[in-house]
């Protein structure tokens, strides 16, 4: 549910202007200002929109193009930098993943668990509206009371996220939408970066050395949160997160 005004977002794109770079923030459907007509939302594991828009900056652009995903993004992005291989180098000199749900059979039940309910609550307040006003025009096969009574990400993804992107139901859909299995197979240099401290993904299902293949960099600080990598005095700023993202782009530039 992220969007271009995030702080994450806004602290990026400041220190890319800083860096004398050219960044873009895409929006996932219905999370840019304007309404997603289609009963198509998105979800965790969508390496297709990620594939259309990555290919369509490669063709508006001719310099290096580094991709960084965030949370919801980045399990997105590394399933396609999974599924495309060696063919992602035709599009993307780098990656970042940034506290991305790597497994989300783990991830769901934990956001149900405990202090973590808050952070479901704060997702649905805005997934919920939008999904049942969009519904509300061509709810096809689809329980509209049961979407809206939804308290959980379990009932939400079974009752709308899964049939409406091809899945049979939510643990079809987690497990076929997690990037773990996936991290193995990416071919172009990326960074995974995920604190231990995340409620969203215990440290006990993050990867290791062994689970990913030789080209990724894992990433694992004791703190951090969910995209929190704050630094500095209180209240604290991003920019230990974006010069570790764009520090390792930097080192991935193709040599002048």
């Amino acid at each position: 549910e992220g969007h271009s005004r995030s702080p994450y977002a806004a602290a990026m794109m400041r220190a890319i202007r800083d860096r004398g770079w050219r960044g873009v923030v895409p929006h996932f459907r219905g999370c840019g200002g304007r309404p997603n007509r289609l009963a198509r939302a998105y979800h965790s594991g969508d390496a297709e929109e990620i594939d259309w828009i990555l290919r369509r900056l490669r063709s508006a652009c001719e310099d290096p193009l580094f991709a960084a995903g965030v949370s919801l993004g980045g399990n997105a992005l590394l399933k396609w930098l999974g599924r495309e291989g060696a063919g992602a180098s035709n599009v993307v000199g780098a990656a970042a993943a940034v506290s991305a749900p790597l497994d989300l059979q783990a991830a769901g039940p934990a956001l149900g668990r405990g202090l973590n309910r808050m952070y479901t609550r704060e997702f649905l307040r805005t997934l919920i509206p939008k999904t049942r006003d969009k519904l509300g025009r061509q709810a096809h096969g689809f329980d509209l009371k049961r979407i809206v009574a939804a308290t959980d990400f379990e009932t939400f993804d079974d009752a709308y996220t899964a049939p409406a992107h091809g899945f049979a139901d939510v643990n079809d859909y987690w497990k076929r939408a997690s990037s773990k299995p996936d991290l193995p197979r990416i071919a172009v240099p990326t960074l995974v970066l995920n604190a231990r401290n995340d409620p969203f993904l215990p440290a006990r299902h993050l990867p290791g050395s062994g689970d990913v293949s030789d080209r990724i960099t894992l990433d694992q600080p004791q703190a951090g949160g969910h995209v929190g990598f704050v630094s500095g005095p209180f209240p604290g700023n991003l920019t230990w997160l974006t010069d570790r993202l764009l520090d390792f782009f930097a080192a991935h530039l193709p040599l002048p």
